[in-house]
């Protein structure tokens, strides 16, 4: 396995969209599932992991705010 952190040619996780960082957040938890890696691997893998949540609840919670404000937008008329 290559160093996680040494991977230029992958999008920074801000730039993801949801369904990029739910796809590279499933990849990790199975890297780290099927183990085999060194403890730093591992660290860095879950680090990129926790980011990749955090963006996805990003995601969610911007996609929950723009269904209330439809949902107030259609009642107030």
């Amino acid at each position: 396995m290559s160093d996680p952190r040494a991977a230029v040619d992958e999008p920074q996780i801000d730039s993801l969209s949801y369904e990029q960082a739910r796809d590279a957040l499933v990849a990790v938890v199975d890297e780290l599932e099927r183990g085999g890696t060194t403890l730093e691997q591992s660290l860095a893998l879950w680090e990129r992991g926790e980011a990749l949540a955090a963006r996805c609840e990003t995601w969610l919670i911007g996609a929950r705010a723009r269904l209330d404000a439809a949902r107030g937008a259609a009642s107030g008329s």
